[in-house]
């Protein structure tokens, strides 16, 4: 069954590109490939099952971020329209390969955020964020505020995916964001 396999979130369709029925997506990835390849896609408004479509074209915007794709069956402006906010997700069982010390991104949301100096917790990731430069959304233990952390080596200096955790060096004030 299709529908049941493992999905992952790949972008985000953030507006419509001409009249066409093209579409602009947001990816949350670094392998064009997921927007360019041709193939089977889904789509999917949160909190409903995700929709099967075909990829048919796709390319990046000239130095830009985005991608313009078309899908089979969004001829037009309006069907495109409908399609805005959207997640778009490939099988998780379609992950490139990558060499050793590397990981997906996406691995990173519900691994332990540790301080790096004493290893203390102070909580988790909970969600990515692809804005020119990524940014891990961390659940703070106490108090259950949200806090936007840089994904930069200096900030985040070690993941260890297979233990669970990762650790942090913020600099000054960047924790006291959350005690506002």
């Amino acid at each position: 069954m299709e529908q049941e396999q493992e999905l992952l979130v790949v972008g985000r369709v953030v507006g419509v590109q001409g009249l066409k029925g093209e579409l602009r997506i947001n990816p949350m990835s670094d392998f064009p490939e997921r927007f360019t390849r041709p193939g089977r896609r889904w789509l999917q408004r949160r909190g409903e099952p995700p929709q099967p479509l075909e990829l048919l074209t796709g390319r990046q915007l000239p130095g830009r971020e985005l991608y313009v794709v078309r899908f089979e069956g969004v001829a037009d402006r309006s069907a495109a329209e409908a399609l805005v906010g959207r997640d778009l997700l490939v099988p998780a069982a379609d992950r490139p390969k990558l060499a050793k010390g590397e990981f997906h991104l996406l691995d990173l949301v519900g691994l332990e955020v540790r301080l790096e100096d004493d290893g203390a917790m102070i909580g988790r990731v909970s969600d990515l964020i692809h804005a020119g430069n990524d940014l891990l959304e961390v659940e703070l233990s106490e108090g259950g505020r949200r806090l936007l952390i840089p994904f930069v080596e200096a900030i985040v200096p070690r993941v260890e995916l297979a233990e669970g955790w990762l650790s942090l060096t913020p600099p000054p004030g960047l924790l006291d964001l959350a005690e506002g």
